[in-house]
């Protein structure tokens, strides 16, 4: 890894935002974005220069197909740094993005049985339980709960009603939960109980932010025969558009069943996104450090300006990410999201993509600068009340 020292977190302006980020800041002139999980940030130069020499030196051909061992060896090392945990480097295993990750979990490794989603959960895992020819099944975290937790009890009901896979979000996102070893031991004792398997999204792992420490659910004892994490850099080094996030497969035989399938069922993640990749896993650390005191920064810039803007806001804790989970409830607005685009001009994501029902709670992207965040808060003040 080199060690080029603490390299600052750099703001785009609207104009460079709207250039660089064409999804989230697709939206009228007028409207703050602070939706879809990218961030209001100039990405690593690092990164940018590892894909700079990339392009100069034409690598514009197909990646290896399989198994990649310079990627591999980059991932487990970032892991081992961060973690004090890593996986053998022959489980880590290319793949296009994280949501196509939990798919071929699901598909390859996966019994017929009924798919666990806590809810609310990411709006991208609602329905990949039909696409592979499974039942959802939710787990529902009430609203009123002051800390998101999965229920155990109707954990283990799931199961014996049928369900053999558990997809879990750890961190989690929209909850913005960190979990401890104990509660993963617990979900991975009723798991074993009922010879399940579990598909771990842990993308947000590099954003875990101060007061609370990352835990893989593969750096649990007696997890490795039943369960696939899926990680990446994207998340946190805002290169979602550039393709490769890496499935994570303990068990040898199972790693030997993915390789076995058919080219078009893991295909079409990028030469450009490995690289970009790579680099922020071997040189990225000094970024990725700013990164997190920024975004604690902007944590505790959010509960001052909700105390003074919108005191009857809940909020759980957030632990991880940057996507804060709000309940506008006590503001009587059925869909929250509609109300602050159409009287605030702020364009939030609605609770009713991430759980049935959660019309007055929204998902906050807090990733901007203090100025829009502060500007956002006040604007959705005025919508909602």
């Amino acid at each position: 890894m080199t060690d080029l020292g603490r390299r600052p977190i750099v703001d785009l302006t609207d104009e460079e935002a709207r250039r660089k980020l064409p999804l989230k800041w697709g939206v009228p002139a007028d409207v703050l974005p602070a939706w879809v999980a990218e961030m209001d940030y100039a990405v690593d130069p690092v990164v940018l220069d590892a894909l700079a020499r990339m392009v100069a030196d034409g690598i514009t051909g197909y990646p290896l197909f399989g198994w990649d061992p310079e990627l591999a060896e980059s991932y487990a090392g970032w892991s081992a740094r961060h973690f004090g945990w890593a996986p053998e480097p022959e489980a880590v295993h290319p793949v296009v993005d994280v949501t196509a990750g939990v798919r071929i979990a699901i598909e390859v490794f996966s019994g017929p049985g009924g798919v666990i989603l806590p809810i609310p959960g990411y709006n991208a895992h609602h329905g990949l339980a039909s696409v592979t020819g499974r039942e959802e099944v939710h787990l529902e975290v009430p609203a009123s709960a002051d800390r998101a937790e999965i229920d155990l009890d109707r954990l283990d009901r799931a199961f014996a009603d049928g369900a053999q896979t558990l997809i879990l979000t750890q961190p989690h996102n929209p909850w913005g939960r960190v979990f401890t070893r104990a509660e993963l031991e617990g979900i991975r004792d009723v798991v074993v109980r009922h010879g399940a398997r579990v598909v771990c999204d842990e993308i947000h792992a590099p954003l875990v932010l101060p007061g609370a420490e990352h835990v893989s659910y593969l750096s649990i004892e007696g997890t490795h025969d039943h369960a696939i994490a899926v990680v990446a850099a994207s998340k946190a080094f805002n290169t979602a558009g550039l393709r490769c996030a890496q499935l994570v497969v303990p068990d040898p035989d199972a790693r030997q069943r993915l390789l076995d399938q058919p080219m078009s069922r893991n295909e079409s993640y990028s030469s450009a996104g490995i690289v970009a990749a790579k680099a922020a896993y071997d040189d990225g650390d000094p970024w990725l450090a700013s990164l997190v005191e920024r975004l604690d920064q902007q944590r505790a810039l959010l509960g001052d300006l909700l105390e003074a803007h919108l005191p009857e806001v809940r909020m759980r804790p957030l632990e991880a990410t940057y996507l804060a989970w709000l309940d506008a409830s006590a503001y009587g607005h059925d869909d929250a999201a509609a109300v602050a685009l159409e009287r605030g001009r702020v364009m939030v994501s609605a609770g009713t993509s991430y759980a049935p029902g959660a019309g007055s709670q929204v998902r906050l992207n807090i990733a901007t600068s203090p100025d829009r965040l502060t500007e956002v808060i006040e604007r959705l003040a005025k919508a909602w009340t």
